[in-house]
């Protein structure tokens, strides 16, 4: 084995090594040593090592040593031979580790069984569950409205399962449906969302994330047995960031299985063409509803071609529908319940639904499906 391979060898081992470390266990001075890692790291065969990674194994080793919880340590001091240092920790937030997560999940992904010939039809629905709110508090007490996670659960099913079943009269042979549009209450552990406003709250955030990605795959799964299936991702305002995380944890997961198809990216409005009909979908917070028409021309691709255009909204709780010139603009309904700010304003008593809508092929909107609560 040559020099440079036993160097090689060794830092693939222990990478985190120091050069003193590595020059003792190879019997060599730490000038050739680092001769050698230089050349391996410019075929890159080595990675560079981080400065401070040593510094960071050490408080690691340390707070395990004493008890002490790691994400706790936001600074320590560094004390050497000629200095005292104050350092300051690194913190690593969920973006920073979200690649590895994602990536992670796609070599766990599971193996779903082919399933039989889809029946053939020439109906698309589009189905929503908006503004789920998963974590939301609401008191009875208070409100006259008790909500939480399980109602939420229950709500969510009840409608997707009594819409896919309708949608079996029409022949129904693509089904659109939407994730994120606030699914989450919260965006962080300071029971905020994203831009900060606090949220009364009845579960922490973890727990809200987890119940909200297995209420997606049962309802996916749901309406997989209809028909293959195409999400959009709704980038929303009370969970942005988290919001984001879970619709890539969703397409992680679904990543094997071929009936399936995403559009995730965190663009605010995403467009859908099937047959004449061109789809737009958005959260609703962001552009004006008289400003969506003209963003769908420039920026869908599918305009000249389709004579039935829609742009389908969440965001706030209740019905809303108007054409603006050949686009109709019209809102999906909410089956969340009533917190205190929403009773204190006097937003309250819209119905409570879950909606779907039914398009021809060829001739636009034929029909609307309503799961009332």
């Amino acid at each position: 084995m040559t020099e440079l391979e036993r160097v090689e060898q060794f830092y693939k081992e222990f990478p985190n090594a120091s050069l003193k470390a590595a020059a003792k266990h190879l019997g060599k001075t730490e000038v050739a040593v680092k001769a050698c890692r230089n050349k391996l790291i410019a075929k890159g065969l080595l990675a560079k090592q981080d400065p401070n990674q040593a510094h960071r194994l050490a408080v690691k080793d340390e707070c395990e040593k004493v008890g002490l919880p790691l994400e706790d340590v936001s600074n320590y001091w560094y004390k050497g031979e000629h200095f005292s240092i104050h350092v300051r920790n690194q913190k690593v937030s969920l973006l920073d580790i979200a690649d590895q997560i994602i990536n992670e999940m796609k070599a766990y992904a599971p193996k779903y069984k082919p399933i039989k010939p889809y029946k053939k039809g020439n109906h698309l629905m589009v189905i929503n569950p908006a503004d789920v709110h998963i974590g939301k508090l609401c008191s009875a007490y208070e409100t006259g409205d008790t909500y939480n996670e399980n109602i939420a659960r229950e709500r969510v099913i009840k409608g997707v399962n009594a819409l896919t079943e309708k949608s079996k009269l029409f022949g129904v042979d693509k089904i659109l449906t939407v994730i994120g549009a606030d699914i989450l209450h919260v965006d962080n552990a300071k029971s905020t969302t994203t831009s900060g406003t606090f949220q009364d709250t009845n579960m922490m955030w973890y727990d809200a994330f987890n119940f909200a990605f297995k209420l997606y795959i049962e309802t996916i799964e749901t309406m997989l047995a209809v028909a293959p299936v195409h999400i959009n991702y709704s980038p929303s305002n009370h969970d942005y960031v988290s919001g984001f995380m879970l619709a890539q944890s969703v397409e992680a997961w679904f990543r094997n299985n071929k009936h399936i198809t995403f559009n995730v990216s965190p663009s605010h409005r995403k467009y859908f063409n099937y047959g004449k009909n061109l789809i737009g979908t958005t959260h609703g917070d962001g552009a004006k509803h008289t400003d969506l028409a003209l963003l769908m021309a420039h920026e869908s691709g599918f305009w000249v071609d389709c004579p039935f255009r829609y742009m389908y909204t969440e965001h706030i709780h209740h019905k809303f529908s108007k054409d603006y010139m050949s686009v109709n603009v019209e809102s999906f309904r909410s089956p969340s319940g009533t917190d205190s700010w929403h009773h204190r304003n006097g937003y309250q008593h819209a119905p409570k639904a879950i909606e779907a809508f039914v398009h021809h092929h060829d001739y636009g909107q034929v029909a609307r499906l309503t799961e009332y609560m």
